[in-house]
């Protein structure tokens, strides 16, 4: 698939009500959401419903069995992914965002698997927080803010 837009991808979610709400975040900006498995739950809980309301149906949605399946299948380069975790070395603020970048989240109580991780030091970044009381967001909280903050430069055009 050859798309000049933002994907959304969510590796593992185990949560459905923060799926459902990434979905109707990415129905309202027309980004492509990507999960792949496994997930926490199954695609057809009615929580991924309730969270993403009427709009789930409009999600342009893509499931692969494995991030290997993903790779294979997508070959992204290197330059147009970007991976959010709590201890990335870059803040969101500092790259700029091609227009299909790629923008990678973990499950809720692990974040992304080392593996995935692996050489990829330079492409990993953190949302930062001001409060040390906070160790980290609700997964749907920070996909959109880092999606509107990606997205930034697309808007002023």
């Amino acid at each position: 698939m050859t798309d000049n837009r933002m994907k959304l991808v969510l590796v593992t979610p185990e949560i459905p009500g923060n799926t459902g709400t990434i979905g109707r975040t990415c129905v309202a900006l027309d980004l492509e959401l990507i999960l792949i498995r496994p997930y926490g739950f199954s695609i057809d809980d009615k929580a991924v419903r309730r969270a993403g309301l009427d709009y789930w149906k409009h999600v342009r949605l893509s499931e692969y069995d494995s991030w290997q399946a993903f790779m294979d299948d997508r070959a992204p380069p290197r330059e147009k992914l970007f991976f959010f975790e709590e201890h990335g070395a870059g803040s969101v603020y500092e790259p700029d965002y091609p227009d299909d970048a790629y923008l990678i989240f973990g499950r809720e109580t692990k974040g992304l698997q080392p593996e995935i991780l692996q050489g990829m030091e330079d492409r990993i970044f953190h949302l930062p927080m001001r409060s040390p009381h906070i160790r980290s967001l609700n997964l749907a909280n920070a996909a959109t803010a880092v999606v509107y903050q990606a997205l930034r430069g697309q808007f002023t055009r």
